[in-house]
């Protein structure tokens, strides 16, 4: 059982990679939770959860409120009873809730392959501030008994550069001057009243409170479609965005310039934006009025990234259910050297 956290579209994105690479090896059956990601799947989803997830706000940070709204905790418990996971050798988990305290509780065995993992290694960086319960939220909303990560650079043995998508690997980037924008945390108002007095850019915004396409002087807002998205990510000259994880890999993968806005009340973002430092992306703390002169600048004088993260898909997942089937514990190194062998 292959199991997605559904909330943002980074695990969902990285997945279509990862389950087409572990069905070369297993039968696989996929599970999502959550209800905030806009990427369609190209295979069957057998289970379809609403999980325990989070709601972006408008205002440059989780909604606490709306999360606390819609969490139905006494359904995320009978999810957990309910979910079949004695029916699998394996629960392969990417920050999944529900099928995480399920194989604990019925304990059926669990390993992690996500970005959260990578962050909660020793030896990942960390942000200037402490978070006890940013921290203690992501070490227990999905346990599990073995974790892999991945992360902006292979910090250890057990945590791998990023998963990019064929999609984006096929593409032939080039720079039409545009700067992508995408900030689901902000509303269309604060993103307008700040990007349109810089004249400079062209700005392409791809909105999730928008529902038809607008544009105001310099801005162009649309609402998000992952083709679109993707075709204007390819031809930027750079990309403002969350701290998330895998849009800012993939810009840099392109060769763009990469300036990132950590959400608030997420701890996972700000460990996210210390990471996206060390190769190069802007940071700043938030998107108003105040943050102009650092926008201008970062697009005046910023140079673009480019790291070729290289296409090892395959071979993690080989290397994840080999250790699981075998009992060992080898790295990939050591298991790309079994192989030739």
């Amino acid at each position: 059982l292959y199991a997605i956290q559904g909330t943002g579209n980074g695990h969902v994105t990285r997945s279509l990679d990862v389950v087409p690479a572990l069905m070369q090896y297993a039968e696989v059956d996929v599970l999502i939770s959550g209800i905030q990601s806009d990427i369609a799947l190209p295979f069957p989803v057998k289970y379809k959860l609403t999980g325990l997830g989070f709601i972006f706000g408008q205002k440059g940070g989780v909604d606490i409120g709306a999360t606390i709204q819609k969490a139905k905790p006494l359904k995320f418990l009978k999810e957990i009873n309910e979910l079949p996971v004695h029916k699998y050798d394996l629960v392969i988990n990417d920050f999944e809730p529900v099928s995480a305290w399920a194989s604990q509780k019925k304990g059926i065995p669990c390993i992690g392959l996500s970005h959260q993992a990578a962050v909660l290694s020793d030896s990942a960086p960390l942000p200037n501030h402490s978070d006890v319960m940013g921290e203690l939220i992501l070490r227990n909303y999905a346990p599990t008994q073995f974790a892999y990560g991945f992360h902006f650079k292979a910090y250890n043995n057990k945590v791998f550069t990023p998963v990019i998508r064929q999609q984006i690997r096929s593409l032939n980037p080039t720079n039409k001057g545009h700067y992508t924008v995408y900030l689901p945390a902000y509303s269309d108002e604060t993103i307008l009243s700040v990007l349109s007095q810089i004249k400079e850019a062209t700005w392409q915004v791809f909105s999730k409170h928008n529902k038809a396409p607008i544009s105001i002087g310099n801005v162009n807002i649309v609402p998000v479609n992952n083709q679109a998205f993707t075709q204007s990510l390819a031809s930027c000259a750079g990309i403002l965005c969350g701290a998330g994880f895998e849009a800012p890999a993939e810009a840099m993968y392109l060769g763009k310039k990469v300036m990132v806005i950590p959400m608030a009340n997420q701890y996972e973002q700000h460990c996210n934006a210390a990471g996206a430092a060390q190769l190069g992306a802007k940071v700043i703390v938030s998107l108003n009025r105040q943050s102009v002169p650092e926008i201008r600048d970062w697009i005046i004088n910023e140079h673009p990234i480019s790291v070729n993260f290289p296409n090892q898909t395959q071979e993690i997942c080989g290397l994840l259910l080999h250790n699981f089937k075998n009992e060992q514990s080898l790295n990939l190194e050591e298991y790309l050297k079994l192989q030739v062998s």
